[in-house]
Formats: C-alpha cells, sequence, structure tokens
C-alpha cells in the first residue's frame, strides 16, 4: 500500500513540474517602449509549445489591451532545437501564430532567427508573411522611431 502511495505522490510531483515548465517556456516581458511585449523564445520547439505560446500571448493581450505590438525572440532556438520539427510545419505554426496576434489587433515582430532555421523554411517553399528583423535591438529601434512622441512619457 505505501507503494501504492508513493507512486501516487510522484504523480503529483509530475504534474506540478510539467505546469511550471509550461508556464516558463513562454515568458512575457514588458519593454521599454510603450505598449510593446517581448516574448523570449528559446529550446526545444514544437506543435504543443506553439500552442501554448499562442494562448499565453493572446490572453495577455486580452488582459492588457493596451498592448500593440510583440516582439517574438528566436536568438535562443539552436539549429537542434528544430531538427525533429518538419519545416513546413514550423513555416505552418508561425504562420498561425502570425494570423492569431493580426486578429487581436497586435502587430507581431520577429526577430532571431538562425540563418539554417530561415533557409530551411525558404527551402520548403512556403511563402510566410513575417515581420522579421535581425535582432532584439534593431526591432525596437524600428519600434522608437516610429513611437517618438510618445517615448517622452517614459520614467
Amino acid at each position: 500500500m505505501e507503494e501504492q502511495q508513493e507512486i501516487k505522490e510522484l504523480k503529483r510531483l509530475v504534474e506540478y513540474y510539467e505546469k511550471v515548465i509550461k508556464n516558463m517556456s513562454v515568458p512575457i516581458i514588458p519593454s521599454i517602449v510603450p505598449r510593446t511585449i517581448l516574448v523570449p523564445i528559446a529550446g526545444f520547439i514544437y506543435r504543443e509549445r506553439f500552442e501554448a505560446i499562442r494562448t499565453k500571448v493572446l490572453q495577455y493581450a486580452a488582459e492588457h489591451r493596451e498592448t500593440e505590438a510583440v516582439i517574438f525572440d528566436f536568438t535562443g532556438v539552436n539549429t537542434e532545437d528544430v531538427e525533429a520539427f518538419d519545416y513546413n510545419e514550423l513555416a505552418s505554426e508561425l504562420s498561425q501564430l502570425n494570423s492569431a496576434q493580426k486578429l487581436m489587433g497586435l502587430r507581431p515582430l520577429y526577430v532571431g532567427f538562425n540563418p539554417r532555421f530561415a533557409r530551411e523554411i525558404v527551402h520548403a517553399g512556403i511563402q510566410v508573411e513575417l515581420e522579421v528583423y535581425t535582432n532584439f535591438r534593431a526591432a525596437l529601434t524600428v519600434l522608437i522611431k516610429e513611437n517618438a512622441g510618445s517615448m517622452s512619457t517614459i520614467k
């Protein structure tokens, strides 16, 4: 009987850690640029992870209606992190992520794609209409220039 109790406790512990990992897999960081958030993406990416990203960002936007722009930073995604992912599927997931943000009235920006990541998506022959910048700084620079008038209100 003690073994059964131990198994139940271990299952509860696994469920708890799965929730912790899920929450940590989609951090949302408010930016210094008004109405802009950063979503850094690192590690393995897969269909369920994209679903979690879409869901969490959309929930955040619903709760923080002032949010206008979302910067998705893929700098932390290595080639190995996407090797198991079919690039056609990856392009489809990016397209869905982009569409969901736009339907909420958000401006999605993407940064940090590695060369192989970009090459494989293009090689797959899939058209994905994304606003892409080399890095986070480049995207912020564009947003700062566009928000020049409202930037003076930051204290």
